[in-house]
């Protein structure tokens, strides 16, 4: 491929693999996906937070490699995505009173985001801050600057979580061998990846149900309202499947064929059996039973942090991440929404996101965070590998050098005295033809 610019390298640290992929920007802003590599890495990351550094490393620099091989250049940096269990949004509010009415300006404001930034959480810190509106009196404004005011309240939404969150994912870029361009929030990318200005707009919750947490996202007048991390998923309902005395890779199968978010009162009850290893049999209606009950938990999660909303949030829920491809799940949170809502799964690649031909994904709506930051990173990623020098090229360069090399005069050995030379027969000859036709006796024969 050769060095190319504005090469952009993405990865996601999942639960259950490390994720890379590469992408171009295209003039009209679209991205296009020029290589995706991954590898797989259980146990090392748990709840969206690194549990070994040391074997995390070692997957990064392995998928990072594979994605250098395709692309043809070197990867010397990479956009990185932070989530996890700590990552949460804390509603913060800053008031300032002035003497008599105050014109409002751009310093105003800025004096109340430095004032709000220096606001300490314990065991937290502030990743981002998501201004929300200014208040006047009883009237809420986006923009206040030029207005008069006796009082102004602004409101924010900061982003905190633990410092060790993003410091032991910089330690593992470095010890990989690479630089961090920047560490986004991941769902605040997801977002604006999957959700629509009309949704964002006029209310609207972002789901993404993973393996060990799911994230909730709740946007209205496209303001984020409430950011959680929820410390359950699609693992916590393999973990219940193994009640059955199965192991976690035979539950995880059984999950994806058998399980189902909701189960209807008025199914029949047909006591299907399933199969089970070392030839035992369970009814496939205690299996859903377990895989429902999971799945309920952790919606009434979601719910208990989206209700406060419901009211205001035209748009609905969308749904996503892996957990989310159960079957009958937009069912499951419309019977603990009483069907007030609109509940959508997101499918299909995100608008402005092409595949390149002959690149694989595999399933492409899986990979939605991966997307989402790829299309956030701004700054070229990649260098051109330097090549080694072509020995076939080197050798015959030097025997053709060779061959247009002047030959060496060599001299000839002193030892012994170079005998004098006799004329040849040629000459011998050519003189007696001269003689002959100069009438002139033979030297030879008159000899």
């Amino acid at each position: 491929m050769g060095a190319e610019k504005d090469i952009i390298i993405a990865v996601e640290l999942a639960s259950t693999a490390i994720r890379a992929i590469a992408g171009k920007r295209e003039p009209d802003g679209s991205m296009q996906v020029l290589a995706f590599a991954q590898e797989e890495s259980p146990n090392t990351i748990r709840k969206g937070i690194i549990d070994n550094i040391d074997k995390t490393t070692q997957a990064l620099t392995r998928v990072v490699a594979k994605l250098s091989d395709k692309l043809g250049v070197r990867v010397n940096s990479v956009y990185v995505g932070l989530g996890g269990q700590s990552l949460r949004s804390v509603h913060n509010r800053v008031l300032l009173q002035f003497d008599g009415l105050e014109l409002l300006s751009h310093k105003t404001i800025d004096k109340m985001h430095d004032t709000n930034s220096g606001v300490v959480y314990p065991n937290a810190e502030i990743k981002e801050v998501v201004p929300q509106e200014f208040t006047i009196g009883s009237r809420s404004i986006v923009d206040p600057v030029g207005m008069q005011a006796e009082m102004l309240e602004a409101n924010f939404i900061n982003i905190i979580a633990r410092p060790t969150l993003e410091e032991n994912i910089r330690k593992c870029v470095n010890a990989a061998g690479l630089e961090v361009q920047e560490v986004f929030i991941s769902p605040l990318c997801e977002a604006n990846a999957l959700l629509t200005p009309n949704e964002k707009r006029s209310g609207c919750a972002l789901v993404d149900m993973g393996a060990d947490t799911t994230t909730v996202s709740v946007y209205l007048n496209n303001i984020l309202r409430h950011l959680c991390v929820i410390p359950l998923g699609g693992s916590n309902v393999t973990s219940d499947i193994t009640s059955l005395k199965v192991e976690a890779e035979e539950a995880e199968e059984l999950k994806k064929k058998y399980g189902t978010a909701f189960r209807s009162d008025s199914e029949d009850k047909t006591g299907q059996k399933i199969n089970l290893s070392f030839d035992r049999t369970e009814d496939e209606e205690k299996l859903q039973e377990i895989v429902e009950a999971r799945y309920e938990e952790i919606i009434a999660n979601v719910w208990h942090h989206i209700s406060a909303f419901k009211d205001k949030m035209l748009s609905g829920i969308v749904l996503t991440g892996g957990a989310a491809r159960i079957p009958d799940l937009p069912q499951a949170f419309a019977r603990q929404t009483a069907g007030e809502l609109n509940i959508r799964i997101a499918k299909g690649l995100p608008e402005n996101v092409t595949i390149s031909f002959g690149v694989q994904v595999g399933e492409p709506d899986r990979l939605y965070t991966l997307y989402s930051l790829l299309l956030a990173g701004k700054e070229n990623c990649v260098g051109e590998i330097a090549k080694e020098p072509d020995k076939d090229l080197f050798s015959g360069f030097e025997q053709k050098e060779a061959e247009s090399a002047e030959p060496e005069i060599q001299e000839k050995p002193e030892t012994q005295e170079e005998k004098p030379k006799g004329p040849s027969a040629i000459s011998r000859l050519w003189k007696k033809f001269e003689k002959m036709l100069s009438d002139e006796p033979d030297e030879d024969e008159n000899a």
